[in-house]
């Protein structure tokens, strides 16, 4: 699979235009909407990806340069896989990676998919053992099923991001990096200091897939030092 281009910005996109259909509430008419005039959403769809997602990490990637051939990575959240996708296109045959999710995910050519809870000790012992040692990446583009309360659902996917970074500190190998979704708000202070205290260096970055509206951000912590 050849590695995920977004669409060009200097291409004009068509607009889809879409029917009302009885019974579909006013929130659900505007996602579909969204959906058929996303520019990144035709692109994944024309290249194989599962989904736009995949432009995101690409991206975080490509500024950060966190995947190198031959690595051990996890994906926690990973369904349904694109950042899977990306992880292994990137790591290669002679790579691992593990794609971990509460939810069934179809398979990712030469990735391992496992199910589970990633806080479950039995969890954490079966990606060690399918890593065949310590994550030198770990990836979350976990987040809560939303409420629209800004406050809220900021307090929620900070809480999620915590959990996260409490697994990649126990598998991560010295050196490792960390990388996890977030909206913006204030209550993820506390968080950050934790990272800065074990991580040589802690950035933020909202990739441009990451759509305009969209609060969401993502901390890419790397050095990791245990």
């Amino acid at each position: 699979m050849s590695p995920p281009r977004p669409p060009s910005p200097g291409k004009r996109q068509t607009h889809t235009s879409l029917k009302t259909a009885r019974g579909r509430t006013t929130a659900s008419q505007r996602w579909l909407q969204r959906q058929l005039n996303d520019p990144y959403v035709k692109a994944a769809q024309q290249a194989g990806w599962r989904s736009r997602a995949a432009f995101k990490l690409t991206e975080l990637d490509d500024r950060f340069k966190l995947l190198k051939p031959g690595q051990r990575v996890v994906d926690l959240g990973a369904a349904p896989g694109g950042w899977t996708q990306v992880a292994m296109s990137r790591v290669g045959s002679h790579g691992r990676v593990v794609a971990l999710d509460l939810l069934p995910m179809d398979g990712v050519a030469g990735a391992t998919i496992l199910e589970g809870d990633f806080q479950d000790e039995a969890t954490e012992r079966a990606v060690l053992a399918a890593l065949d040692g310590p994550a030198d990446v770990v990836l979350s583009d976990m987040a809560p099923n939303t409420t629209g309360h800004g406050a809220t659902d900021h307090l929620r996917i900070t809480a999620l991001a915590e959990l996260a970074l409490d697994f990649a500190l126990r598998v991560l190998n010295p050196g490792g990096a960390f990388v996890t979704k977030l909206f913006q708000g204030g209550a993820e202070r506390d968080m950050l200091t934790r990272l800065k205290t074990h991580f040589a260096e802690v950035r933020h970055a909202k990739p441009p897939a990451s759509r305009k509206e969209s609060s969401e951000t993502y901390v890419v912590a790397t050095g990791f030092r245990p």
